[in-house]
């Protein structure tokens, strides 16, 4: 079985993902990676610290959650379900593909290629 990580602590935003980038960037003294945008962008270090510009922060959804990475989606998404998760909807934009679930009390987190 590939293993699991944690890749990204990802963030949801109304605003500018740049913007909010920056700020955390400058909080923590690491820097705003190239090709950020107002739309999306990630901070230097580990965890990656990543902004996604969304139109509504969802009632229910996180503004925060786990960027998990494995080199097989597909397993890792089967042994996020046998272990309690629930399977919400495959993804394919900004140029990567995950799966987004819920852990067992209904926090979403997300499983991509690494």
């Amino acid at each position: 079985m590939s293993e699991i990580k944690v890749a990204n602590l990802t963030t949801d935003c109304t605003g500018s993902a740049h913007e909010l980038a920056k700020f955390y960037a400058d909080l923590t003294g690491r820097r705003v990676n190239e090709g950020a945008s107002e739309y999306f962008a990630t901070v230097s270090g580990e965890p990656t610290l990543m902004f996604i510009r969304v139109p509504d922060r969802t009632p229910g959804k996180n503004s925060v959650h786990l960027d998990l990475h494995t080199d097989d989606i597909p397993a890792a998404v089967e042994q996020a379900v046998a272990l309690g998760a629930r399977h919400v909807k495959d993804f394919d934009e900004y140029g990567a593909t995950w799966a987004t679930l819920t852990d067992p009390e209904g926090n979403l987190f997300d499983i991509g290629k690494s």
